[in-house]
């Protein structure tokens, strides 16, 4: 493709990125939109028959067995495979919080509410990969352009992951499992994590807006991601 050394060192980890995000992604909306489990449209209504012990059903099985096994694998990448970022701690934290959401999950057949969390944040990795690959391809040289990933990735991100995410799996967690199963275990530990993941995503969040402004008021020459660090930085 031409690319530049630095560009090409960048572009395996989101193509895969963008790869699996969009498989889990098209799997998750299938089970979402084309089978007739009502959570989406009611997501209390993972706890109206909540029990322990209670079976998973096998297509929802394999989307957390999917799941379960990029982001474990994550967590080595992100601290031995990929370019390290300023934010690479907090993308650490997130794979572990994240797996361990994953387990716990399933173990305490919570698996609807975790399958829909998924869900929710699915899609703004999606769109940060394929702005990132439009940047290291050059498709986006125009700041202005239709290409350049300001023009769709701030608003898709913030209705995705602090909309959807909290209107759909917080509200559920937080508040109608208690209404429909008073002594639900490990209530305060899930809730406490699921908030963790919502800090994160404001905090990334703000990273996206940050990159906007600079692109806006035109303070960046060329289009960067600025959670990356300058080369001086990096030699450091």
């Amino acid at each position: 493709c031409n690319l530049q050394p630095k560009d090409a060192a960048k572009m395996p980890e989101s193509a895969w990125k963008l790869l699996f995000y969009t498989l889990s992604w098209s799997y998750g909306i299938y089970l979402l939109f084309f089978t007739d489990y009502p959570f989406f449209y009611d997501p209390p209504s993972v706890f109206y028959d909540w029990k322990k012990g209670m079976d998973v059903p096998t297509d929802i099985a394999i989307a957390y067995l999917l799941q379960c096994s990029f982001y474990g694998h994550s967590i080595y990448a992100t601290a031995y495979m990929d370019t390290w970022r300023k934010d690479s701690v907090v993308m650490l934290l997130h794979h572990v919080v994240t797996l361990t959401l994953i387990a716990f999950s399933y173990a305490f057949r919570c698996q609807e509410q975790g399958l829909q969390g998924e869900l929710a944040r699915l899609p703004g990795g999606r769109r940060l990969c394929w702005g990132k690959l439009c940047w290291v391809s050059r498709l986006s040289r125009d700041p202005h352009g239709p290409l350049n990933p300001p023009c769709f990735l701030c608003p898709g991100r913030f209705w995705f992951r602090l909309y959807w995410f909290p209107l759909k799996v917080l509200y559920a967690t937080c508040y109608s499992s208690l209404q429909s199963v008073p002594n639900i275990p490990f209530y305060f530990f899930f809730n406490a994590l699921l908030l963790v993941l919502t800090l994160m995503n404001i905090y990334w969040f703000l990273y996206i807006v940050l990159f906007v402004a600079k692109v806006l008021m035109g303070q960046m020459q060329e289009v960067n991601d600025v959670r990356e660090y300058d080369v001086e930085d990096s030699k450091k």
